[in-house]
């Protein structure tokens, strides 16, 4: 397992294209925010799980994650163990494999 980090979008775009990504975790606060990087991801990848990392998400971004088809929204600041579970629960279900485990 590889992380990557993108500090921009255009860094992101960069990365995407470039590399084989199983899945994109996505802070909500990030710089291009969060939703605007999802539905970016969306045009061009519309089956890449994606996971929604925010601080105190209200009805309003969970019904956007929900429209945009987010896999999880997880509080920030994120537990580890509620974030390795989601993976985990994500990789058997579009992967078939439960490297998380």
């Amino acid at each position: 397992m590889n992380l990557l980090v993108a500090e921009s979008s255009d860094e992101f775009v960069n990365i995407i294209e470039r590399r084989r990504i199983h899945t994109t975790i996505v802070d909500m606060d990030s710089q291009a925010g969060g939703l605007v990087t999802i539905k970016i991801i969306r045009m061009n990848y519309p089956l890449l799980p994606c996971i929604l990392l925010a601080r105190g998400a209200g009805e309003a971004v969970l019904s956007e994650a929900l429209q945009l088809d987010v896999f999880g929204v997880i509080d920030k600041p994120v537990d580890m163990s509620i974030l390795r579970e989601l993976l985990n629960r994500l990789f058997i279900k579009k992967y078939n494999s439960s490297i998380f485990a």
